[in-house]
């Protein structure tokens, strides 16, 4: 991986993060009319023929091996990851969630490790895996009066964050392939759609078109859409393919701080003096785990 690399990595990686880190807004917008299940099917359609209009070459895989990676990246990082955070959000408190999944950085080194044959977590990403956690903790738990554990809703946390950090694995061999990464990312997409019908048939799915003309439904849902879902899956896997998973992954640390200026900016919501230490905490822990002493991550 040559340095002049590194620059366009992480910009990619953060400009992903902010975004991602103020979806929740258009999310709980839409969540007012749309089901859980209607939001992400709808973004991922718009995400999908958003790709296709960008590069409407069609992706010829070489090998079929290589096509169970795609449909394995499709099923963890488009189905299975968002529907586990979205059922786990209806058992136990979004701030439990938040913290929970933030830990997918470990995981995703552990996976590196087990499968991508990397170094293991060095001390000084676990140092700064530590200080972040404990950011996210107190930026997390700020707004509420106690911690209160769910053990099926902290569960299907634990179990989507496992999931993205397989998905974070899976781009990263799929960047090996050497394909292009729009291409690419449509490719998972189209996969991720596919395991996402039987949900849709199993649930009571109704959608109508008033629905979706109406002015705040459809602007939500095309920032969704192009925004948080085609522009930003094809930064993110830019990214990884630059940085490597656990490089990339870091930086899911900054989503509960995009969220905490995010809702002081847009909602008004005040930033308190805790907020403000889990803020330099959460940046203290990225900085140390995305330190050149950091174990290298080979591409």
């Amino acid at each position: 991986m040559t340095n002049n690399k590194n620059p366009a990595g992480h910009l990619a990686a953060f400009i992903t993060i902010l975004i991602w880190g103020t979806t929740f807004i258009s999310t709980k917008v839409l969540l007012q009319t749309f089901a859980p299940i209607e939001i992400l099917l709808i973004r991922f359609v718009i995400g999908y023929f958003a790709l296709w209009c960008v590069c409407p070459r069609r992706l010829s895989v070489l090998l079929k091996k290589q096509e169970w990676t795609f449909a394995a990246a499709g099923l963890c990082g488009v189905t299975l990851y968002y529907l586990f955070e979205n059922i786990a959000l209806t058992y136990t408190l979004a701030s439990n969630v938040g913290v929970i999944i933030s830990i997918a950085p470990f995981f995703t080194a552990i996976f590196g490790f087990l499968f991508l044959h990397d170094e293991g977590p060095s001390a000084r990403f676990m140092g700064g895996f530590c200080i972040a956690m404990a950011g996210i903790c107190l930026l997390s738990f700020n707004t509420e009066t106690a911690l209160a554990l769910n053990p099926l809703g902290d569960m299907l946390a634990i179990a989507a964050a496992v999931i993205w950090a397989a998905y974070a694995t899976l781009t990263k061999k799929i960047s090996t392939f050497g394909y292009n990464t729009i291409q690419t990312t449509r490719r998972i997409f189209f996969y991720g759609l596919i395991f996402m019908m039987p949900v849709v048939f199993l649930t009571d799915f109704n959608v109508t078109l008033s629905q979706l003309a109406e002015p705040q439904n459809l602007l939500n849902l095309l920032f969704l859409g192009l925004g948080a879902s085609a522009f930003c899956f094809v930064t993110w896997n830019f990214a990884v393919k630059l940085l490597g998973s656990v490089k990339t992954s870091v930086y899911i640390y900054m989503v509960p701080v995009i969220t905490t200026v995010t809702s002081a900016f847009v909602l008004h919501e005040q930033i308190t003096a805790t907020a403000v230490c889990g803020i330099v905490l959460v940046l203290t822990g990225l900085l140390l785990s995305e330190s050149k002493k950091l174990q290298q991550v080979h591409n």
